[in-house]
Order: structure tokens, then sequence, then C-alpha cells
């Protein structure tokens, strides 16, 4: 059985090869456009995390990006998506939609498939720049090689403003809990567990670093080759997105924030460390960075690990996973806002995290899986 690029003996067991693009914030700031566009896209990051609000993954997608490919409908149409464990909804933009970020991206036709199933049903997702809405549908989506039949998704009818215009993927494919998918709709992987068509209920997530290819969605096992360390299991304090609890952070030895204990969501849809705001100042005036994150190459060079302090286990994220090189300027990739919980504050490992940590997501437990990689 062929999965994505890479054959695998086991039906079960299926590889999504994932590219990263160079990032938009690159490419805004060689057409001298970074300023500018950035007045005039405020967002706000914890609107993501806000109950009862389903805010899709598209916050802070300037800094890293890692994409993958899936079909929809019978001939396939063909979509590259963001692999999210920071919501649940699967949504690519329709021949309905004329917004220009529509336009210039892959379109869904309906009428082009055999197989879809039409509904007079509505999505609405809200964004912190924005927002999409549009129609659910039914159709076999195929993923790596798994063919998902009668999956629920979203064909967008609007996305506003210019926001997605510069985005190079078309959508997004969810891969959190049911309980944050909006209008209800049954993630692709629920479906993919209800339908037996993994060999595991988990999936894993590696992210390559300094722009190397080799990153991948691993559905239904887990790669040994990524695991030589050892696997530090962390049970999830909420089934909503991938969420945990940290008991502190370090620097040099020292605490530095979360102190008394703090909520964390791992999410490969986010791609720099989110912090509340107080932690985010005292973090950025340890390592003697600017407030809007610049600090000295030659600083930051010599900076210490960032230490998670995790189900009574230690997580280091050094200094070359923290800081971010673009256009001879450095900057640290982590980023302030203000998201309470109700078991306090919340900060979001985003792929600065993930690089370094090959990461399971293991719905049968209820489980992360940390493996640090070389």
């Amino acid at each position: 059985v062929g999965c994505g690029m890479i054959p695998m003996t086991d039906p079960g067991v299926c590889r999504v090869p994932l590219r990263r693009m160079k990032s938009l914030r690159e490419r805004l700031r060689e057409q001298g456009l970074l300023e500018t566009f950035l007045e005039q896209h405020p967002y706000n990051l914890a609107a993501k995390y806000f109950p009862g609000i389903t805010v899709e993954p598209l916050q802070n997608y300037m800094d890293d990006e890692y994409f993958g490919t899936i079909s929809i409908g019978t001939p396939a149409q063909e979509f590259t998506v963001v692999f999210d464990t920071g919501s649940s909804n699967l949504w690519v933009p329709s021949v309905f939609c004329s917004s220009p970020a529509c336009r210039n991206h892959n379109r869904f036709n309906p009428a082009a498939s055999s197989t879809f199933l039409s509904t007079n049903d509505t999505l609405f997702i809200a964004y912190g720049t924005g927002s999409m809405s549009g129609v659910l549908g039914y159709d076999t989506v195929n993923v790596a090689g798994i063919n998902v039949r009668n999956q629920i998704f979203g064909l967008a009818e609007t996305e506003p403003g210019d926001f997605f215009y510069y985005t190079p993927f078309d959508g997004i494919l969810g891969l959190a809990f049911p309980s944050i998918a909006s209008s209800g709709a049954t993630p692709v992987f629920d479906n993919m567990m209800m339908e037996k068509l993994v060999d595991r209920d988990l999936f894993s997530v590696y992210l390559s670093r300094d722009g190397q290819a080799g990153s991948f969605v691993l559905f239904g096992a887990i790669d040994p080759y990524y695991t030589t360390q050892g696997i530090s299991w962390i049970p999830l304090s909420a089934e909503t997105y991938w969420q945990i609890t940290m008991d502190s952070v370090s620097i040099s030895g020292a605490p530095a924030a979360c102190s008394l204990g703090c909520q964390a969501i791992v999410d490969t849809g986010t791609s720099l460390l989110a912090m509340p705001v107080r932690a985010f100042r005292i973090v950025m005036s340890t390592l003697g960075a600017s407030s809007n994150g610049e600090i000295s190459c030659e600083v930051a060079r010599k900076l210490p690990d960032l230490v998670f302090h995790i189900h009574g286990q230690a997580f280091p994220v050094p200094a070359r996973a923290y800081v971010i090189r673009s256009g001879g300027i450095c900057s640290l990739g982590f980023q302030g806002m203000d998201a309470p919980t109700e078991e306090g504050e919340l900060w979001i490992l985003g792929d600065v995290f993930i690089r370094e940590y090959y990461v399971i997501f293991d719905r049968a437990n209820n489980k992360v899986g940390l493996s640090r990689l070389p």
C-alpha cells in the first residue's frame, strides 16, 4: 500500500509528508511591505482559545509554516492544508467563494465530484484577524492513502479581507477533539478511528529544523527512529485542545514563570511560543531582548535554554530553537497573549517547541508523548 510518498507495509499506518515554505514575514520584508501589512492586520492570538469560539490556526502564520497535501472528492481535487492540533474542523475554499483570498487558491467544486453530498448547514469560524463562513458538505477525503468516506467539511463561501490572500495554504485540517468543532462537525481523525482505518488511535508529528525536508504527520503509528531518547507521557488536563498542565518554567536554573503551575496547549498550528503577557515581559527582560523581541545576533548565540517543567520532568528549548534569524535580524520566537482559563494562565507550545521533540498525540489514552530529538 502506498501512503503518501513513503511505502508502508501496513495499510493502517500512513505518513503525510509536510513541506516548509519561506515564511510570509520574509516574503513581505523582501518586498518592503511588512510594516504596512502588520499595521493593517492586527491580531489577537488569544482569541483562538476562548471558550465558545472556534478559531483556526492562522495566528502568527508569518514565521513558520508546515503544509501537507490532501484530496477531496471523486475524482480527487487536491488541496494544501495545515495539519492543526489546535482546531478540529476541516475546511477548504469553494467555487462559491469570490473573495480575493479564494480566487488565488485551489477551490473545491462539488459539481465535479460524484461522491459529494450537500447539506443546508452553515459554518462560521472567527479568527483573530477576520473570519470565514460557508456551508458544510460530505465527501471522500484522502489523507496519504487513507480514504475517509462521508467526511463532513466546510466549503468556504467568504474569506473577508486580504488576510488569507497571502497565505500559501488553501485550508485547514483540524486534529483536536470533537468538543471544540464548529457546527458539531466530526473531525477527520475521529472518523479514521471510528472506521478503523488506523492501526492505533494516535498520530505523531515531526517538524524538521533549519528549512530541512522530512517533516511529517504519521497516522496510526509511532516511528521508532524518532524515539531513541525514550518517550515521556503526559496526561491531558482537558479533552478539547491537546492541553496539559505545566509545573513551572525556568531559565538558568531559576524560576522565570508559571511558578504556581499553568496550562499549556501543544499546537502545530501556532508558529511561536505564546505565553501570558506578564511572563512574556519577564522572559524577554531576563534574556535581554527588546520589547518587540529583537536581540543582537551576537548575544543570541549565548542565550540559555528555556526549560519547561511538565509532569515532573524537564523539557528544555535551546536558543537555537527560539532565536529566529531573518534577513540579518535576530528576534526571539515568543509572543505575549492573555487567555485565562479556569485552571489559570495559558501557554501555547507551538512549532518553536515542537521542533525540539517528536510529539505523539494519543487519543486512546488521552496523553501526549514527547521524545527529545538529537
